[in-house]
């Protein structure tokens, strides 16, 4: 697996309030560029693994595609843990969750490239790079917006 891209941001709001947002991947984009839609795609409840979701993305040179999305880990107030079927890139998203105060706690986003092959370690993974750190830049920032003025 290779890291693609990490943000951290502390956010002015409880960790419960922040996961409970987060977790429900029906959010995603309002704060997550290039995220066109997305909806649950089966009955389990957000933040439970095995939940699904249905995922309306714009992807350079491609134009908008549907991935599903699977919630793969989820521990309450900690960590989300979601992997796309998205081929060649197969993402895995991970958002980790850090207490830091009774109003306050720190989010680190990051996303990772699950594809081992050369081809992708030496052509996808530096493309999709440089896109993923970008989009994560400005997603962070807003999760942090849509969180604070809740």
């Amino acid at each position: 697996m290779h890291l693609l891209t990490e943000q951290t941001t502390a956010v002015a709001c409880s960790v419960e309030a922040a996961y409970r947002y987060a977790s429900n991947l029906e959010h995603f984009g309002e704060w997550f560029p290039s995220v066109e839609a997305i909806e649950s795609a089966n009955e389990l409840a957000h933040a439970t693994p095995g939940k699904e979701y249905l995922e309306t993305v714009t992807i350079p040179l491609r134009g908008k595609k549907k991935v599903k999305l699977t919630v793969k880990e989820a521990e309450r107030d900690k960590l989300l843990v979601t992997e796309g079927a998205l081929a060649p890139l197969l993402p895995r998203m991970e958002i980790m969750f850090q207490d830091s105060g009774a109003e306050s706690c720190q989010i680190t986003w990051r996303m990772f490239c699950r594809n081992n092959g050369l081809l992708a370690r030496l052509i996808l993974v530096p493309l999709a790079r440089n896109i993923m750190n970008k989009r994560a830049a400005i997603g962070v920032a807003r999760l942090k917006e849509q969180l604070e003025w809740k």
